[in-house]
């Protein structure tokens, strides 16, 4: 697939996609059920949506968020193309202090970080896949032209790294002193972003922008990152450079990203990104309710029509 790559920095745009599109269930390969459900299930909080053979479809109630297939042989390859993280976003900050302590219970590194338009959680399975737990704090303030040395700025105008540690015990005081920890995460909770690893940040933009539909927010060169969205923050797609010049696929049979899905309201939507895909030149795949293809750097992406 060929895809201008003419250099920019800023790359705001409006989407192209109905405001209504989300993402759906996020397909991940590990090595084994056990230990991967010790994290997925006991740590992070999701239900057992099904158990079978091949996989175990993790979410809320009956709605799978995260799909494990069980059939890697290695862990995830450090430095290749795929996931960096997949982000689930709760609706309270408890939320988030809540599964900051199941991983504390369960003496699993954790990683707290302000990014001051979300508060987010770092963690990762026994297989290497990056986790995000998501509290999204819009009204805290907005992200900056990252010309500007600053990633985001507060609503009283000050400059935001968006990389500060988390007072941890400020968070866990939301679930009070003698918390009745929730054993999963409620209703509400979503996959609300997916980050990953590519070759080449103006390659995904383009890609990401300008063929799929979302809105450009950000490129930092400097940081070797870019990501996009909707109309709202934080971004829906996320991309970053940090696996190395000439990083490749990871070999099918190891843990990591098998696809991710985004979920368009109706069949006229799902045509209008077929139509631009196959203009670009890109392999597209027919599904029984969407299509699949890659981002130029081999990414899968399933887009799927809701009606």
């Amino acid at each position: 697939m060929m895809i201008d790559a003419t250099a920019q920095t800023d790359v705001r745009s409006a989407p192209l996609l109905p405001l209504s599109t989300r993402l759906g269930p996020v397909h991940l390969a590990v090595t084994d059920r056990t230990r991967a459900l010790s994290i997925w299930r006991d740590v992070v909080g999701l239900d057992v949506v099904a158990d079978l053979p091949d996989r175990l479809e993790l979410g809320i109630g009956a709605q799978p968020l995260i799909v494990l297939e069980t059939n890697a042989s290695q862990p995830a390859v450090p430095r290749s193309i795929g996931l960096y993280h997949v982000a689930i976003h709760v609706p309270t900050r408890a939320d988030l202090a809540a599964m900051a302590l199941r991983a504390i219970r369960h003496q699993v590194r954790i990683s707290p970080t302000d990014h001051l338009v979300s508060e987010a959680i770092y963690l990762w399975d026994f297989d290497g896949n990056g986790i995000e737990i998501t509290f999204e704090t819009p009204w805290r303030g907005t992200l900056s032209d990252p010309e500007n040395g600053h990633y985001a700025v507060t609503t009283e105008g000050k400059p935001h790294s968006g990389r500060e540690p988390i007072d941890l015990e400020a968070l866990l005081a939301e679930v009070g002193d003698q918390p009745q920890l929730p054993a999963t995460m409620p209703e509400g909770t979503r996959i609300g972003h997916v980050h990953v690893h590519v070759n080449d940040l103006d390659d995904a933009m383009r890609f990401y922008r300008d063929i799929i539909g979302f809105a450009g927010f950000l490129l930092i060169r400097s940081f070797g990152m870019g990501d996009v969205g909707l109309n709202y923050m934080p971004h829906t797609i996320a991309f970053n450079v940090w696996a190395g010049p000439g990083a490749k696929l990871a070999p099918t049979n190891s843990a990591g990203l098998r696809w991710f899905t985004i979920r368009v309201p109706d069949e006229a939507s799902l045509a209008g990104v077929a139509t631009r895909l196959e203009n670009a030149g890109a392999i597209v795949e027919t599904l029984a309710s969407g299509i699949e293809t890659r981002d130029p750097s081999g990414n899968r992406v399933r887009i799927l029509a809701d009606s």
